[in-house]
């Protein structure tokens, strides 16, 4: 606010500099959805190593395919990941103890290899409303005498039975405990005794159907692919097979998960059926993958092949097959470090970690016929090894001639519009003149910008590479009626040199002069 001079002096005045920054958002999130040992159900749950995915949701199974595409994320890249869980029928398993009803915080066999003890060894042994609660994650249940069957120990300290405590057991035990909680409301009226209990009951359930991950009833209760309603920020997503071994339903899963992706801006990575083993399969089965899709979701979904041969852990290592999602979201995270989300995750660098062999090896002529259609190859060279050779999306085929050819232009401009859609929250409710256009106009552009001296757009300067423009031309005097502002924002995009042409000639009977 202006200052009111009240004495003769000098007087100070901070005037706001009008620049708001605009932070680019994150592009290598990736969502996975499926079955787990164990975790919270229908709830996005965000981790950043495979060793948090090891303590949330028990690591590899060897009836999921989904952890370990989890396991080929990290090890190829991948840094961030949102895990939903879903199953069907799976019960928690519950254990009583001294009058203390209680359940394993997830379904699942887990549970049955918790072990609940209570202790009277509080910070005031006279007090008969405290106890301690110690609860223990056991890798053999039938060999619970032994210490170094412990897996985990989760300890509550001084638990009070009085509801008026701050540590009243039922608070703590939903507030603070991750390996148990509350089987029911009912409250404990007596200090419970020292005694100890395992648990049983917990069951896996049954394979996991449409019906858990994109049954239209899902929606309304955010469970399945959209329990992602609860997540922030996602940048891709993987649906790996629901049961291993099988194939992903084009019609009811990934084409209900392109419709998600388009809405969330973000990008569908879709597995190659097992029904896919020679070139000809490829062709029709890409051209039927995206009539079932659809051309104007097919921008936002990217489609690779083939399967992958890599070592699987839970059997001494022998070489199964697995699809290929969780490399490639991986192999997208780690180009997005290293060189930015505007460079095709694809070419020598985009190298597959762990793989043995591939499905199907096929030559420079079979990799021509599936590359016009938009069906990015995985290919195996000397010295390179194992790489991705190829970078559209499903609308990238030549005769649809999209503007959203290519993935690493289709996810910029993803990037692009996230990131401006958060930055320029601030505009709403603002008095719509050209002062505030000014900012505007100053606020993306600082952004956009930043991105050209990254190398991120065409051209050798700022105005052939990018423009922001919002005035009078964009937004009339209806719009400000109306109480819009038209903001519009073009960029030349770097698009990935597929083809490298070199032209020789021979030159014969010229001597130098």
């Amino acid at each position: 606010m202006p200052v009111t001079p009240t004495y003769p002096g000098v007087y100070i005045e901070e005037i706001p500099s009008g620049i708001r920054t605009i932070v680019g958002v994150a592009t290598s999130i990736t969502a996975f959805i499926g079955q787990t040992l164990k975790g919270r159900d229908n709830e996005p749950v965000r981790i950043q190593s495979y060793a948090d995915f090891d303590r949330a949701f028990g690591g590899l199974w060897v009836k999921s395919a989904l952890t370990y595409a989890v396991q080929q994320y990290f090890q190829n890249g991948g840094q961030d990941a949102i895990i939903v869980r879903v199953h069907k029928g799976a019960a928690a398993a519950t254990v009583s103890v001294s009058g203390l009803e209680l359940k394993a915080s997830s379904p699942g066999v887990w549970g049955n290899h918790l072990r609940v003890s209570v202790n009277l060894a509080t910070r005031d042994p006279n007090d008969g409303n405290l106890f301690n609660l110690v609860i223990e994650e056991l890798e053999n249940p039938a060999a619970s005498a032994d210490p170094g069957d412990v897996v985990a120990t989760e300890t509550l300290r001084n638990l009070s039975i009085a509801s008026e405590s701050p540590r009243f057991y039922q608070t703590v035990i939903r507030e603070e405990a991750e390996l148990i909680d509350l089987a029911n409301n009912t409250v404990i009226t007596t200090r419970p005794e020292a005694v100890s209990g395992n648990a049983d009951g917990g069951t896996d359930g049954d394979n996991i159907t449409v019906d858990e991950v994109t049954n239209d009833n899902l929606a309304d209760n955010r469970q399945g692919l959209y329990a992602l309603d609860k997540a922030d920020l996602f940048n891709l997503l993987c649906i790996p097979p629901l049961i291993r071994g099988e194939d992903v339903p084009v019609d009811t899963v990934y084409a209900k998960a392109a419709e998600y992706c388009k809405k969330r801006r973000a990008l569908l990575i879709v597995d190659p059926p097992s029904t896919w083993t020679t070139i000809a399969d490829a062709v029709a089965g890409i051209n039927n993958i995206r009539d079932q899709i659809g051309t104007k979701l097919a921008t936002n979904v990217a489609v690779y092949f083939p399967r992958l041969k890599m070592a699987d852990a839970l059997k001494e290592n022998l070489t199964e097959e697995f699809v290929p999602s969780g490399v490639i979201a991986g192999i997208c995270a780690r180009t997005d470090t290293d060189r930015g989300v505007w460079k095709a995750p694809a070419g020598i660098d985009a190298s597959l970690s762990g793989v043995r062999e591939l499905t199907y090896k096929m030559t420079d002529p079979q990799n021509g016929q599936l590359n016009p259609l938009g069906l990015n190859c995985i290919r195996s060279f000397p010295v390179y090894g194992t790489i991705l050779w190829g970078a559209r999306t499903l609308a990238g085929a030549d005769q649809l001639a999209s503007e959203w050819k290519y993935v690493p232009v289709r996810r910029f401009a993803l990037f692009l519009q996230e990131s401006l859609y958060r930055g320029t929250q601030w505009v709403v409710f603002e008095p719509n003149d050209e002062p505030l256009w000014a900012q505007i106009r100053l606020n993306i552009g600082v952004f956009m910008q930043d991105l050209f001296r990254q190398g991120a757009f065409q051209g050798k300067t700022p105005a052939e590479a990018y423009f922001v423009k919002c005035d009078k031309e964009t937004t009339t005097q209806s719009d400000i009626n109306r109480g819009i502002v038209n903001i519009v924002v073009g960029f030349a995009p770097l698009k990935p040199a597929e083809f490298v042409i070199l032209k020789f000639q021979q030159i014969a009977g010229q001597l130098a002069t």
